[in-house]
């Protein structure tokens, strides 16, 4: 058995860059930033914070909300795979990308803060799968 299963939380770097594939399929990429907190060791020795930059990649309906709500700078949480591709460049030099492919996506910031002040109201998660029958939250011991 293995599994191959990313959960981040961080920060747009840009806004989402959104095709339409001739079948009508929407795709979005954006880059997102996730940063460990820097510290200082027991000798005093100060190791600074560390800011990691992820290529997220969104299909179908996630892609057409990310087109509409979302914006750089917003926090949101991110739940996918991994995956590599490589290609040659035009120096013919072979390049890997890693990319999450989002299989859920939470907008953790909220409306009418920041640089969206304008923007409509969003879905606070938009998740790839079905949704569960509207019964399942009666059936939820709490």
């Amino acid at each position: 058995m293995s599994v191959n299963k990313v959960i981040l939380i961080g920060n747009v770097g840009k806004d989402p860059d959104v095709r339409y594939l001739d079948s009508g399929v929407a795709v979005a990429t954006f880059s997102l930033a996730t940063t460990e907190r820097g510290y200082t060791l027991a000798n005093g020795t100060q190791v600074p914070e560390r800011t990691e930059w992820h290529n997220i990649v969104l299909w179908r309906g996630l892609a057409q909300t990310a087109e509409k709500y979302v914006r750089k700078g917003d926090k949101l949480f991110i739940e996918g795979k991994i995956k590599s591709r490589s290609y040659d460049d035009q120096n013919g030099i072979k390049r890997t990308i890693v990319e999450i492919f989002a299989d859920n996506m939470e907008m953790l910031t909220p409306r009418g803060t920041g640089q969206n002040q304008s923007a409509a109201p969003q879905p606070a998660a938009q998740p790839a799968a079905q949704a569960a029958p509207a019964d399942a939250a009666e059936d939820l011991p709490f």
